[in-house]
Protein backbone atom coordinates (compact mmCIF):
# COMPACT_ATOMS: atom_id res chain seq x y z
CA UNK A 1 0.00 0.00 0.00
CA UNK A 2 2.67 2.66 1.09
CA UNK A 3 4.70 1.79 -2.32
CA UNK A 4 1.55 2.29 -4.49
CA UNK A 5 1.21 5.76 -2.35
CA UNK A 6 4.57 6.48 -3.55
CA UNK A 7 4.41 5.77 -7.11
CA UNK A 8 1.26 7.76 -7.04
CA UNK A 9 3.02 10.90 -5.85
CA UNK A 10 5.80 10.77 -7.73
CA UNK A 11 3.59 10.35 -11.03
CA UNK A 12 1.48 13.15 -9.62
CA UNK A 13 4.74 15.14 -9.36
CA UNK A 14 5.68 14.35 -13.05
CA UNK A 15 2.85 15.96 -14.08
CA UNK A 16 2.93 18.91 -12.40
CA UNK A 17 6.51 19.61 -13.48
CA UNK A 18 5.25 20.47 -16.50
CA UNK A 19 2.88 23.20 -15.63
CA UNK A 20 4.09 27.10 -16.05
CA UNK A 21 2.69 29.56 -13.02
CA UNK A 22 2.76 32.46 -15.33
CA UNK A 23 -0.19 33.77 -13.89
CA UNK A 24 1.12 33.19 -10.07
CA UNK A 25 4.90 34.17 -10.70
CA UNK A 26 4.42 37.07 -13.42
CA UNK A 27 7.30 39.04 -14.56
CA UNK A 28 5.04 42.14 -14.93
CA UNK A 29 3.58 44.09 -11.03
CA UNK A 30 0.13 44.20 -12.75
CA UNK A 31 0.08 40.22 -13.12
CA UNK A 32 1.80 39.62 -9.66
CA UNK A 33 -0.55 41.96 -8.34
CA UNK A 34 -3.21 39.98 -10.04
CA UNK A 35 -2.07 36.71 -8.67
CA UNK A 36 -1.64 37.37 -5.09
CA UNK A 37 -5.05 38.67 -5.35
CA UNK A 38 -5.94 35.01 -6.91
CA UNK A 39 -3.94 33.21 -4.11
CA UNK A 40 -5.40 35.49 -0.92
CA UNK A 41 -9.13 34.88 -3.05
CA UNK A 42 -8.24 30.63 -2.28
CA UNK A 43 -7.01 31.07 0.87
CA UNK A 44 -9.78 33.19 2.33
CA UNK A 45 -12.25 30.35 0.99
CA UNK A 46 -10.52 27.42 1.80
CA UNK A 47 -11.07 28.52 5.19
CA UNK A 48 -14.32 27.10 5.59
CA UNK A 49 -14.23 24.84 2.53
CA UNK A 50 -11.74 22.92 4.16
CA UNK A 51 -12.86 22.75 7.99
CA UNK A 52 -16.41 21.52 6.66
CA UNK A 53 -14.90 18.74 4.13
CA UNK A 54 -12.39 17.64 7.23
CA UNK A 55 -15.69 17.54 9.54
CA UNK A 56 -17.83 15.82 6.91
CA UNK A 57 -15.46 12.98 6.92
CA UNK A 58 -15.23 13.10 10.79
CA UNK A 59 -18.63 12.87 11.78
CA UNK A 60 -19.17 10.22 9.09
CA UNK A 61 -16.21 7.70 10.53
CA UNK A 62 -17.29 8.83 14.61
CA UNK A 63 -20.84 8.41 13.77
CA UNK A 64 -20.85 5.28 11.86
CA UNK A 65 -22.98 2.52 12.95
CA UNK A 66 -20.47 0.20 14.60
CA UNK A 67 -19.04 2.94 16.74
CA UNK A 68 -20.89 2.35 20.40
CA UNK A 69 -19.18 5.17 21.62
CA UNK A 70 -20.58 7.84 19.94
CA UNK A 71 -23.17 9.69 21.50
CA UNK A 72 -27.07 8.90 20.33
CA UNK A 73 -29.22 11.93 20.36
CA UNK A 74 -32.56 11.49 18.31
CA UNK A 75 -34.29 13.96 19.55
CA UNK A 76 -31.56 16.60 19.00
CA UNK A 77 -32.34 19.70 16.66
CA UNK A 78 -30.92 23.03 17.63
CA UNK A 79 -27.65 24.90 19.16
CA UNK A 80 -27.01 28.39 19.28
CA UNK A 81 -23.19 27.88 19.63
CA UNK A 82 -23.07 25.74 16.48
CA UNK A 83 -25.75 28.03 14.54
CA UNK A 84 -23.01 30.81 15.28
CA UNK A 85 -19.96 29.23 14.04
CA UNK A 86 -22.14 28.10 10.81
CA UNK A 87 -22.97 31.30 10.14
CA UNK A 88 -20.02 33.60 11.29
CA UNK A 89 -17.51 32.04 9.59
CA UNK A 90 -19.07 32.20 6.25
CA UNK A 91 -20.41 35.86 6.94
CA UNK A 92 -16.55 36.86 7.99
CA UNK A 93 -14.63 35.39 4.98
CA UNK A 94 -17.85 37.11 2.37
CA UNK A 95 -17.17 40.24 4.15
CA UNK A 96 -13.31 39.87 4.01
CA UNK A 97 -13.98 38.84 0.12
CA UNK A 98 -15.96 41.57 -0.52
CA UNK A 99 -13.47 44.38 1.15
CA UNK A 100 -10.69 42.73 -1.41
CA UNK A 101 -12.31 42.70 -4.11
CA UNK A 102 -13.70 46.74 -4.22
CA UNK A 103 -10.39 47.60 -3.31
CA UNK A 104 -8.53 45.35 -6.28
CA UNK A 105 -10.84 46.18 -8.63
CA UNK A 106 -10.57 50.02 -8.15
CA UNK A 107 -6.47 49.22 -7.83
CA UNK A 108 -6.19 47.17 -10.70
CA UNK A 109 -8.47 48.81 -13.01
CA UNK A 110 -6.98 48.34 -16.40
CA UNK A 111 -7.96 52.21 -17.67
CA UNK A 112 -6.24 53.23 -14.24
CA UNK A 113 -2.97 54.89 -14.89
CA UNK A 114 -0.37 53.44 -12.94
CA UNK A 115 1.28 54.90 -9.65
CA UNK A 116 3.78 52.34 -9.72
CA UNK A 117 6.82 50.58 -10.71
CA UNK A 118 6.51 47.38 -8.40
CA UNK A 119 6.36 47.26 -5.31
CA UNK A 120 8.62 48.87 -3.94
CA UNK A 121 8.87 51.97 -6.44
CA UNK A 122 6.74 54.38 -7.33
CA UNK A 123 6.43 55.91 -10.71
CA UNK A 124 8.38 58.60 -11.44
CA UNK A 125 7.25 62.07 -11.68
CA UNK A 126 8.82 62.81 -15.24
CA UNK A 127 8.35 59.20 -16.66
CA UNK A 128 6.93 59.45 -20.22
CA UNK A 129 4.43 56.02 -20.85
CA UNK A 130 5.25 54.27 -23.82
CA UNK A 131 2.49 54.25 -26.00
CA UNK A 132 0.97 51.54 -27.89
CA UNK A 133 -2.09 51.46 -30.37
CA UNK A 134 -3.90 47.89 -30.83
CA UNK A 135 -5.83 46.26 -33.35
CA UNK A 136 -7.27 42.79 -33.23
CA UNK A 137 -7.28 41.83 -36.83
CA UNK A 138 -8.45 38.66 -38.36
CA UNK A 139 -6.11 36.35 -36.75
CA UNK A 140 -3.08 38.57 -35.75
CA UNK A 141 -2.15 41.58 -34.17
CA UNK A 142 -0.96 44.81 -35.34
CA UNK A 143 0.52 47.12 -33.13
CA UNK A 144 1.15 50.86 -33.57
CA UNK A 145 3.88 53.18 -31.77
CA UNK A 146 2.98 56.32 -32.56
CA UNK A 147 5.44 58.01 -31.00
CA UNK A 148 8.15 55.94 -32.75
CA UNK A 149 6.47 56.04 -36.02
CA UNK A 150 6.63 52.77 -36.41
CA UNK A 151 4.30 49.15 -36.63
CA UNK A 152 4.74 45.98 -36.38
CA UNK A 153 2.71 42.65 -36.81
CA UNK A 154 2.54 39.38 -33.72
CA UNK A 155 5.68 41.16 -32.40
CA UNK A 156 5.68 43.14 -29.07
CA UNK A 157 8.36 45.02 -27.74
CA UNK A 158 8.65 47.11 -24.47
CA UNK A 159 11.57 48.59 -21.97
CA UNK A 160 11.40 46.98 -18.53
CA UNK A 161 10.31 49.18 -15.88
CA UNK A 162 8.78 51.46 -17.82
CA UNK A 163 4.84 52.03 -18.18
CA UNK A 164 2.40 50.90 -21.14
CA UNK A 165 -0.79 52.74 -22.07
CA UNK A 166 -2.38 50.12 -24.57
CA UNK A 167 -5.01 51.62 -26.55
CA UNK A 168 -7.05 48.80 -28.22
CA UNK A 169 -9.65 47.88 -30.98
CA UNK A 170 -10.66 45.32 -33.44
CA UNK A 171 -11.29 45.40 -36.94
CA UNK A 172 -14.14 43.24 -37.33
CA UNK A 173 -15.13 40.95 -34.40
CA UNK A 174 -14.57 41.18 -30.61
CA UNK A 175 -11.27 39.58 -29.42
CA UNK A 176 -9.46 39.66 -25.95
CA UNK A 177 -5.77 40.80 -25.91
CA UNK A 178 -3.66 38.63 -23.39
CA UNK A 179 -0.34 38.69 -22.12
CA UNK A 180 -0.36 36.40 -18.76
CA UNK A 181 2.74 37.58 -17.33
CA UNK A 182 1.87 41.93 -17.99
CA UNK A 183 -1.77 41.85 -16.94
CA UNK A 184 -5.22 40.94 -17.33
CA UNK A 185 -7.33 40.47 -20.35
CA UNK A 186 -8.68 43.18 -21.69
CA UNK A 187 -11.29 43.21 -24.43
CA UNK A 188 -11.30 44.89 -28.05
CA UNK A 189 -14.17 45.78 -29.73
CA UNK A 190 -14.82 47.00 -33.46
CA UNK A 191 -15.72 51.12 -33.20
CA UNK A 192 -14.60 51.05 -29.49
CA UNK A 193 -11.72 51.38 -27.94
CA UNK A 194 -10.13 50.00 -24.21
CA UNK A 195 -7.03 50.79 -22.64
CA UNK A 196 -4.53 48.88 -20.62
CA UNK A 197 -1.93 50.00 -18.13
CA UNK A 198 1.01 47.65 -17.33
CA UNK A 199 4.19 47.42 -16.95
CA UNK A 200 7.00 44.50 -17.19
CA UNK A 201 10.22 44.00 -14.77
CA UNK A 202 11.96 41.15 -16.00
CA UNK A 203 13.86 40.82 -19.48
CA UNK A 204 12.30 38.40 -21.22
CA UNK A 205 10.66 36.64 -24.45
CA UNK A 206 6.82 36.14 -23.08
CA UNK A 207 3.79 34.88 -25.27
CA UNK A 208 0.83 36.79 -25.67
CA UNK A 209 -2.88 35.22 -27.41
CA UNK A 210 -6.08 36.30 -27.96
CA UNK A 211 -8.37 34.50 -25.16
CA UNK A 212 -11.70 35.13 -27.20
CA UNK A 213 -12.79 32.74 -29.96
CA UNK A 214 -12.92 34.67 -33.02
CA UNK A 215 -13.28 32.11 -35.36
CA UNK A 216 -11.39 29.87 -37.31
CA UNK A 217 -7.83 30.99 -36.99
CA UNK A 218 -8.00 31.95 -33.33
CA UNK A 219 -5.92 29.06 -32.38
CA UNK A 220 -3.09 30.38 -34.14
CA UNK A 221 -3.65 34.01 -32.90
CA UNK A 222 -0.63 34.25 -30.83
CA UNK A 223 2.30 36.83 -30.72
CA UNK A 224 5.92 37.34 -28.95
CA UNK A 225 6.03 40.00 -26.23
CA UNK A 226 9.67 40.88 -25.58
CA UNK A 227 10.76 42.81 -22.31
CA UNK A 228 13.92 44.37 -22.64
CA UNK A 229 16.28 46.81 -21.23
CA UNK A 230 16.62 50.42 -22.06
CA UNK A 231 19.62 49.99 -24.29
CA UNK A 232 17.97 46.96 -26.04
CA UNK A 233 14.79 48.60 -26.05
CA UNK A 234 16.25 51.47 -28.41
CA UNK A 235 18.37 49.25 -31.27
CA UNK A 236 14.96 47.37 -31.79
CA UNK A 237 13.17 50.52 -32.10
CA UNK A 238 16.25 51.49 -34.46
CA UNK A 239 16.30 47.79 -36.57
CA UNK A 240 12.35 48.46 -36.71
CA UNK A 241 12.74 51.84 -38.54
CA UNK A 242 15.37 50.34 -41.02
CA UNK A 243 12.60 48.55 -42.29
CA UNK A 244 11.61 49.54 -45.73
CA UNK A 245 7.97 48.56 -45.35
CA UNK A 246 5.36 51.18 -44.84
CA UNK A 247 1.85 50.80 -43.57
CA UNK A 248 -0.37 52.87 -45.39
CA UNK A 249 -4.11 52.93 -45.95
CA UNK A 250 -4.09 50.58 -48.75
CA UNK A 251 -1.60 48.20 -46.73
CA UNK A 252 -3.55 48.03 -43.81
CA UNK A 253 -6.70 47.35 -45.87
CA UNK A 254 -4.58 43.85 -47.35
CA UNK A 255 -3.50 43.35 -43.85
CA UNK A 256 -6.77 43.55 -42.68
CA UNK A 257 -7.97 40.56 -44.90
CA UNK A 258 -8.41 36.88 -42.82
CA UNK A 259 -4.68 34.87 -42.85
CA UNK A 260 -3.38 32.75 -39.88
CA UNK A 261 -0.14 31.89 -38.53
CA UNK A 262 1.06 35.08 -39.69
CA UNK A 263 5.10 35.44 -38.93
CA UNK A 264 5.98 38.45 -37.54
CA UNK A 265 6.57 41.03 -39.71
CA UNK A 266 8.09 45.35 -39.26
CA UNK A 267 6.90 48.67 -40.79
CA UNK A 268 9.50 51.37 -40.89
CA UNK A 269 6.78 54.30 -41.25
CA UNK A 270 3.02 54.05 -40.25
CA UNK A 271 1.12 56.34 -42.23
CA UNK A 272 -0.77 59.58 -39.84
CA UNK A 273 -3.88 59.14 -38.13
CA UNK A 274 -4.07 55.20 -39.45
CA UNK A 275 -4.84 53.77 -35.53
CA UNK A 276 -7.32 56.54 -35.39
CA UNK A 277 -9.20 55.44 -39.17
CA UNK A 278 -9.35 52.32 -37.74
CA UNK A 279 -10.94 53.16 -34.91
CA UNK A 280 -13.58 54.60 -37.12
CA UNK A 281 -14.19 51.93 -39.70
CA UNK A 282 -12.92 54.70 -42.55
CA UNK A 283 -9.51 53.54 -43.31
CA UNK A 284 -11.13 53.14 -46.84
CA UNK A 285 -11.59 57.15 -47.63
CA UNK A 286 -14.85 56.47 -49.28
CA UNK A 287 -16.49 55.40 -46.27
CA UNK A 288 -17.74 58.11 -43.61
CA UNK A 289 -15.79 57.93 -40.14
CA UNK A 290 -18.19 56.73 -37.24
CA UNK A 291 -17.25 59.80 -35.19
CA UNK A 292 -18.80 61.94 -38.13
CA UNK A 293 -21.92 59.69 -38.60
CA UNK A 294 -22.07 59.68 -34.64
CA UNK A 295 -21.76 63.71 -34.66
CA UNK A 296 -24.69 64.12 -37.57
CA UNK A 297 -26.86 61.83 -35.32
CA UNK A 298 -26.25 63.60 -32.14
CA UNK A 299 -27.20 66.71 -34.06
CA UNK A 300 -30.69 64.79 -35.35
CA UNK A 301 -29.50 63.66 -38.68
CA UNK A 302 -29.85 64.87 -42.16
CA UNK A 303 -33.35 63.97 -42.48
CA UNK A 304 -34.34 62.44 -46.41
CA UNK A 305 -30.43 63.43 -47.49
CA UNK A 306 -29.19 61.20 -44.81
CA UNK A 307 -30.23 57.86 -46.84
CA UNK A 308 -27.58 58.57 -49.33
CA UNK A 309 -24.80 57.87 -46.15
CA UNK A 310 -27.03 54.42 -45.32
CA UNK A 311 -27.04 53.42 -48.64
CA UNK A 312 -23.72 54.06 -50.10
CA UNK A 313 -21.49 54.60 -46.99
CA UNK A 314 -22.05 52.30 -44.71
CA UNK A 315 -19.45 49.88 -42.93
CA UNK A 316 -19.08 46.85 -45.64
CA UNK A 317 -15.77 45.16 -44.54
CA UNK A 318 -16.78 42.01 -45.64
CA UNK A 319 -16.72 43.25 -49.03
CA UNK A 320 -13.53 45.30 -48.57
CA UNK A 321 -11.71 42.07 -47.30
CA UNK A 322 -12.55 40.27 -50.03
CA UNK A 323 -15.43 37.90 -49.53
CA UNK A 324 -18.15 37.48 -52.50
CA UNK A 325 -21.47 38.72 -51.07
CA UNK A 326 -23.40 38.70 -53.74
CA UNK A 327 -24.81 41.55 -56.00
CA UNK A 328 -25.47 45.27 -53.97
CA UNK A 329 -28.40 45.45 -52.27
CA UNK A 330 -31.12 48.17 -53.44
CA UNK A 331 -33.05 50.78 -51.51
CA UNK A 332 -35.71 52.93 -52.03
CA UNK A 333 -34.53 56.52 -51.03
CA UNK A 334 -37.75 58.63 -51.73
CA UNK A 335 -41.19 58.51 -53.11
CA UNK A 336 -41.88 61.76 -54.63
CA UNK A 337 -43.14 63.53 -57.80
CA UNK A 338 -40.95 64.61 -60.09
CA UNK A 339 -41.36 66.36 -63.89
CA UNK A 340 -40.65 63.88 -65.96
CA UNK A 341 -37.41 65.33 -67.94
CA UNK A 342 -35.61 65.40 -64.28
CA UNK A 343 -34.49 62.64 -62.23
CA UNK A 344 -33.06 62.51 -58.51
CA UNK A 345 -29.25 61.27 -58.10
CA UNK A 346 -26.62 62.32 -55.67
CA UNK A 347 -23.79 64.18 -55.79
CA UNK A 348 -20.48 62.64 -56.64
CA UNK A 349 -19.41 61.05 -53.19
CA UNK A 350 -17.86 61.66 -51.07
CA UNK A 351 -20.27 65.02 -50.57
CA UNK A 352 -22.15 63.10 -47.85
CA UNK A 353 -25.97 63.02 -48.05
CA UNK A 354 -27.03 65.51 -50.27
CA UNK A 355 -29.53 65.54 -53.12
CA UNK A 356 -30.06 67.21 -56.03
CA UNK A 357 -32.41 67.57 -59.17
CA UNK A 358 -30.34 66.63 -62.86
CA UNK A 359 -31.77 67.33 -65.95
Amino acid sequence: MRFAATVSLLALASLLSGCNWVTLNASGDIARQQGDLIVVSTVLMLLIVVPVMALTGWFAWHYRASNKRATYTPDWHHSTQLELVIWSAPLLIIIALGAVTWISTHTLDPFRKLDRIDEARAVPADVQPLKVQVVALDWKWLFIYPDYGIATVNELAAPIDVPIEFQLTASTVMNTFYVPTLAGMIYTMPAMETRLHAVINKVGDYEGMSAHYSGAGFSDMRFRFKGMDGADFDQWVAKVRETPAELSRDEYLRLERPSAKEAARHYGKVVEGLYDAALNLCVDKTKMCMRDMMAIDARGGLGLANVYNVAHLSHDAERRRGHDIGPPDSYVSALCSVPADAYMSPVDPPSYGRVRLAP
